[in-house]
């Protein structure tokens, strides 16, 4: 099994799907590596596909301060996407691209070890509870594979929708409970499970 490093170098060097033809910058994601609270979006975006980091743009901005909230930073927690290079025009990634980019997705999840995924939108959480709606299970946590999963809506929604700023502010807010309940339980080591078994636990 590879470590952090050479994992951020095979994303830099990824040529899986057809996204590496259109990018700028391979967008592997950033924080803390042993952070506590894992927060994974759907995609770069121009200004991440420009500078190499995950939500630097407006987004990214509405991001900080949802943390800034809850007295954290980027640097407390790690940030990363579904798919690690800009889908062209912005678009929604599709379902190759997210599964090209998945074993780099798996293995942050095994060497981060988050208690708490934060998945924002709906493409980050329908790679766990696939077929459920965002808008149904937002702000509503529970287990998956000894992590704490709490789905949100992305903070481009609020860009788009003014009327779920205050919404996903509530959603951030429970975020240090979440935590601290999580670290209480002493979750043990994360391992990514086999795909077609965690497929067949949704059936």
């Amino acid at each position: 099994m590879y470590d952090f490093d050479e994992l951020e170098r095979r994303v830099h060097a990824c040529t899986a799907c057809t996204l590496s033809e259109t990018r700028t910058n391979a967008v592997p994601g950033e924080g803390s590596r042993t952070a506590d609270l894992m927060l994974i979006g759907e995609g770069p975006g121009f200004y991440e596909d420009r500078d190499g980091r995950p939500f630097v743009g407006p987004a990214g901005k509405f991001l900080e301060e949802l943390l800034a909230s809850i007295s954290l930073t980027r640097e407390d927690v790690y940030i990363t996407n579904m798919v690690k290079c800009r889908p062209p025009n912005n678009r929604d990634p599709l379902p190759s691209e997210i599964e090209a980019c998945r074993p780099f997705l798996d293995r942050q999840l095994e060497i981060i070890e988050p208690k708490v995924l934060v998945t924002l939108g709906r493409h980050s959480f329908a790679k766990f509870f696939p077929g459920e709606t965002i808008s149904r299970a937002r702000g509503k946590e529970r287990p998956w594979n000894n992590i704490m999963l709490y789905p949100v809506y992305h903070p481009a929604a609020a860009l788009h929708n003014p009327k779920l700023r205050s919404t996903i502010e509530d959603d951030f807010s429970r975020l240090p409970s979440l935590v601290e309940s999580a670290t209480a339980r002493q979750a043990g080591p994360v391992e990514v499970p086999d795909e077609t078994k965690q497929l067949s636990l949704f059936d």
